[in-house]
């Protein structure tokens, strides 16, 4: 079955895709941005940049850092980095599903060839 890849274009220039909402998922997840990026084979400072970006386009941190120290740091999603994921995965799911039989199609006409 084929898949759909989505990305969301913002007002006035922001975007968010899969890949900076798994970013926000492995934060969850592993509770740290360097634990997360490795994950993602990708940088510290790339992932941070993704993060300021995400910041600057919803106007309030999606993510609550500590940084390291005695006890060593951390990251958690705020509420709205976890209300971002969660209506980017409902987006996602809603596109999915009105585009089922469509990719069916396509990827029918693929087998006939």
């Amino acid at each position: 079955m084929p898949s759909l890849s989505l990305r969301i274009n913002l007002d006035p220039e922001g975007r968010i895709g899969p890949g900076k909402v798994e970013l926000l998922e492995k934060i969850a997840s592993f509770g740290s941005i360097s634990a997360a990026a490795r994950a993602m084979q990708m940088s510290y400072k790339h992932a941070w940049d993704l993060l300021e970006e995400m910041n600057t386009t919803f106007g309030k941190p999606l993510i609550s850092a500590q940084t390291g120290g005695k006890h060593g740091g951390g990251a958690q999603l705020t509420a709205l980095g976890r209300c971002v994921v969660e209506r980017f995965r409902a987006i996602e799911r809603a596109a999915m599903n009105a585009a089922r039989s469509h990719l069916k199609a396509l990827q029918d006409e693929i087998a006939l060839s």
